[in-house]
C-alpha cells in the first residue's frame, strides 16, 4: 500500500497556470510560485460577483482514530468538478507544529490530496513565516520602546503581546527575558505562542485585502499604561512595517488536487485555540471564480464550524448552502468507550454508546445555527455493514441525510454519491447564532457553554472576571468570542467523550484580540504552545540524496 507522500509524489501535475487559467484568472493576477504553485493577484476577482454556493465540511469531536475531515473535503471538491460542477477548495495551510509534532499535516490523505503535499505541508509559499516575523517585529518594538526611555508610558508588567515561532516548544510558554545587564533589555516575564495561535494569524484570515489587513493590524492591543489605558500597534508605529511584511502573503495561494482541482490553500489557525477557518481573503475570491465552494472548518463542529458561523461569517457576511458533518465508525466507537487498539473489531454496542457525540453535533447545526446538514460517513475497510446501519438509522431518525465516502482510497469516484446529495440539498438558509453580538461578554460565553457545549455553567477564575470588566469598561464588549479549549470533548475536560450534559466550563483566562476583532476565552487547561509527543513525526521525516522527502506521512 502507497504512502502519501508516495502517491502524491507519482501524480503529474498541471502546470499552476493551467488551473488558474481554468478559473477566468488573467496571467497578470497569477504570480508564481515554481511550476505548481501561485499566489493569486489582489485583482483578480474584480467585476466579478460572489455567485458560488458555499458548502462548510465540519466533523465530529476528533480523536486519535482520525476523522478525514480535510480528506472529505478534498474528495468531495473532485467528486464534484466529475459530475460537471465547477467547484473550488479554500482549506487552510498546514502548521509546522503538528508537521512535525503528532497531529500530521493538513494537506488530505490517500487519493484525496492537495498538491505538491510536501511543499503544502513544510514552508509553502512562506505565509505562516512572515506572520511569525510581523508577530514579533510588533514584540521587539514594545521592548524597544520601554527600554528607549517607555515614551508611551507602558507597564512592563501588562504587556499582554506573546512573541511566537511555528513549532510546538513548551520551554517556551513562560521564560523571563531581558536578562544579562541594561544594554540587553529590560527583565521581564514573557512567552511564546505557536504562530498558528497569534493574533496576527487570526487578522490575516479575517482581513478582507491589504487595507483591512492594516487597519485591524493598528487596532492591536499589545499593552496597557501604568494608568491603564490600552497601547495600540499604531501607537508604537508598527502597524505599517508590519502591513509591509504582509503584503505579498495576504495574496491567497493556488494550488491543486490530485484530479486537478484548483485548491486556495490560505492562512492556518487552529480551531481549538483560534477560530480554525481559511483566510476570508480566499472564500471571497472562491465565490467569485467558482459555482461551488468547499470549505472546511478546524476539529468538531464545537469548535470550529461553531467559530466560523459565529466570527467568520459575521464579519464576511458569509452563510453556507449546506453543511457536511464528516464522522467515522472508529471514532464514535472511542467516543462510546472502546479501546483504541480494539477500533478494528466490530463493536455495535460501544458505537451505539458513542453515537450520542454525532446527533449532538447534528442537533447544533440544524438547530442551534439553523443549517442544513448532511452526514459523511469515511469509509474504513473495517466497518462492519451492521455499524454503518446503525449510523444510517440514527441519521434517519433524525431527518439527515447519510452517504458512504471512499475518497481515501478511491478519490471523487469514492464521493459522487456525496456530491450529488450536496447538490441536491443547496439551499440558502437564515443562518442563526447562539448568542448576539449585544450581549454582555459573560452572557455570549455562557450562551456558547450552555447552547452548544450543553454545560449547566460557566465558572470564571479571577484574572478572567477582572479582564471582562476591564474589556466592558474599554468599550470591546460587543465583539463576538471565540473560546479556546479541547478539541477532544465538548465540555473543558478531553476525558469527557461522547456528549457530556451538566458539567461547568471553567474560564480560566481572557484575552483581547482586537485586530481580529473577537474576544478570546481560554478554557480549562488548553495551551496556546503545544509541546511535542514523546515519539515526534520529525524522527520519521528525512531527506535523500536527490532532495525527495521521505516519511511526510
Amino acid at each position: 500500500m502507497l504512502t502519501d507522500i508516495e502517491i502524491a509524489q507519482s501524480t503529474e501535475l498541471e502546470d499552476i497556470t493551467t488551473i488558474a487559467h481554468d478559473l477566468g484568472i488573467a496571467d497578470s493576477d497569477i504570480i508564481s510560485y515554481g511550476r505548481t504553485k501561485a499566489k493569486i493577484g489582489p485583482n483578480a476577482g474584480n467585476g466579478k460577483e460572489e455567485k458560488a454556493k458555499l458548502v462548510l465540511v465540519t466533523a465530529i469531536n476528533p480523536t486519535s482514530a482520525g476523522e478525514g475531515k480535510t480528506t472529505t473535503s478534498i474528495g468531495l471538491a473532485d467528486a464534484m468538478r466529475r459530475i460537471g460542477v465547477k467547484s473550488l477548495l479554500c482549506l487552510r495551510e498546514p502548521s509546522l507544529g503538528p508537521v512535525f509534532g503528532l497531529k500530521g499535516g493538513a494537506a488530505g490523505g490517500g487519493y484525496a490530496q492537495v498538491v505538491p503535499m510536501e511543499d503544502i505541508n513544510l514552508h509553502f509559499t512562506g505565509d505562516i513565516h512572515a506572520i511569525g516575523t510581523a508577530n514579533n517585529l510588533l514584540a521587539a518594538m514594545i521592548d524597544n520602546s520601554i527600554y528607549q526611555g517607555n515614551s508611551l508610558n507602558i507597564d512592563p508588567r501588562r504587556v499582554t503581546w506573546k512573541r511566537c515561532m511555528d513549532m510546538n516548544d513548551r520551554q517556551l510558554r513562560f521564560i523571563v527575558d531581558g536578562l544579562g545587564g541594561k544594554s540587553n533589555g529590560n527583565p521581564r516575564e514573557d512567552g511564546f505562542d505557536i504562530t498558528v495561535a497569534s493574533e496576527v494569524m487570526a487578522i490575516f484570515c479575517l482581513a478582507k485585502d491589504l487595507q483591512d489587513l492594516k487597519r485591524r493590524l493598528s487596532r492591536i492591543v499589545c499593552a496597557y499604561t501604568y494608568d491603564g489605558k490600552p497601547v495600540t500597534a499604531h501607537d508604537l508605529k508598527a502597524d505599517g512595517a508590519m502591513a509591509a511584511i504582509l503584503k505579498d502573503a495576504i495574496m491567497p495561494n493556488l494550488v491543486q488536487t490530485l484530479e486537478h482541482t484548483p485548491a486556495l490553500v490560505h492562512g492556518g489557525p487552529f480551531a481549538n485555540i483560534a477560530h480554525g477557518c481559511s483566510s476570508l481573503a480566499a472564500t471571497k475570491l472562491g465565490l467569485k471564480l467558482a459555482d461551488v465552494v468547499v470549505t472546511e472548518a478546524g476539529f468538531g463542529a464545537d469548535l470550529g464550524a461553531e467559530k466560523f458561523l459565529d466570527i467568520k461569517c459575521r464579519i464576511g457576511n458569509l452563510s453556507p448552502d449546506a453543511v457536511v458533518l464528516v464522522a467515522t465508525v472508529r471514532a464514535l466507537k472511542l467516543n462510546g468507550g472502546a479501546l483504541k487498539d480494539e477500533l478494528s473489531r466490530p463493536d455495535v454496542e460501544a458505537l451505539k454508546r458513542g453515537i450520542c457525540n454525532l446527533e449532538r453535533h447534528i442537533d447544533n447545526l440544524k438547530n442551534v445555527f439553523g443549517m442544513k446538514v448532511c452526514v459523511a460517513l469515511n469509509s474504513f475497510p473495517t466497518d462492519s455493514d451492521e455499524e454503518v446501519e446503525v449510523i444510517r438509522s440514527t441519521c434517519e431518525r433524525l431527518g439527515v441525510p447519510m452517504d458512504v465516502s471512499t475518497v481515501f482510497a478511491e478519490g471523487g469516484k469514492g464521493g459522487i454519491a456525496l456530491a450529488k446529495r450536496v447538490m441536491g440539498m443547496l439551499e440558502k438558509r437564515e443562518l442563526k447564532h447562539p448568542y448576539e453580538l449585544s450581549d454582555p461578554i459573560r452572557t455570549k460565553i455562557e450562551k456558547i457553554a450552555t447552547r452548544v457545549y450543553r454545560a449547566k455553567g460557566v465558572a470564571y477564575e479571577q484574572e478572567a472576571s477582572r479582564m471582562i470588566g476591564t474589556l466592558t469598561k474599554l468599550g470591546y464588549s460587543e465583539l463576538p468570542v471565540c473560546i479556546a479549549k479541547t478539541q477532544y470533548s465538548f465540555s473543558d475536560d478531553q476525558k469527557l467523550l461522547g456528549a457530556p450534559e451538566d458539567f461547568t466550563l471553567h474560564i480560566r483566562q481572557v484575552r483581547l484580540s482586537a485586530g481580529a476583532g473577537f474576544i478570546v476565552a481560554i478554557a480549562g487547561a488548553i495551551m496556546t504552545m503545544p509541546g511535542l509527543p514523546k515519539v515526534p513525526a520529525a524522527e520519521n521525516i528525512d531527506v535523500g540524496e536527490n532532495g525527495e522527502i521521505t516519511g511526510l506521512f
